[in-house]
């Protein structure tokens, strides 16, 4: 390995620990607490090094949120290439659930925290690109059910909030620990009834 890549290297080494202590701060202690020195000191560097590549906490906390939109739309690949564009609907809702408990943490932060969205807020572009890149992907399958006469309503984008809405709060309840009313042996199994019992719902009625 040359100079130039081994430093390439160990610069992209030292922005993931970066931002994986950024990220663990950002949710045990919550944004506004968090300071730049507080991730230095967590990484045992100075803060002038985590400066070299990040400009500030905002610019740091949306390269996490992106970097969790890339792994949620990597996760809905196998499902966009199903043909049947119902069935890709289903699989796209069960991969946003494994998608939420296998990274409960980056889902708190793209989806729950409030404190994305206000560092959003500060850039000069679009809000919420890497939203709005997920969202349209589930309004194109949603078109795709009308179009295939799955679907009579005939406003795809109301439709796909109508349905983001349903799956997204059935796994907000789940990682906020709202459903443990229920015994833990139960939780996952009534999510999984409860998306069936709405997937056949929207199948005959939507």
């Amino acid at each position: 390995m040359g100079i130039v890549e081994r430093k390439e290297r160990e610069k992209e080494e030292m922005r993931k620990l970066i931002l994986e202590a950024a990220q663990k701060l950002f949710l045990e202690t919550g944004f506004e607490k968090v300071s730049i020195r507080n991730i230095a000191d967590a990484i045992e560097y100075s803060p002038a090094t985590i400066y070299l590549y990040f400009k500030d906490k905002n610019e740091l906390l949306y390269a996490i949120h992106n970097i969790g939109f890339q792994k949620m739309v990597e996760e809905f690949q196998p499902a966009l290439n199903l043909a049947d564009p119902f069935d890709r609907l289903v699989e796209m809702g069960r991969r946003y659930f494994r998608f939420a408990f296998e990274n409960p943490e980056l889902f708190d932060l793209m989806f729950i925290m409030t404190a994305p969205m206000d560092s959003l807020a500060c850039r000069d572009d679009d809000k919420w690109d890497e939203g709005r890149t997920a969202f349209q992907l589930l309004i194109t399958c949603v078109q795709d059910c009308i179009d295939a006469g799955v679907f009579k309503y005939q406003d795809a984008e109301v439709a796909a909030l109508m349905i983001w809405s349903a799956v997204h709060g059935n796994t907000a309840l789940f990682l906020r620990k709202r459903l443990e009313m229920f015994e833990e042996s139960r939780r996952k199994q009534l999510m999984e009834d409860a998306f069936t019992l709405f997937i056949e719902t929207i199948h005959k009625g939507l």
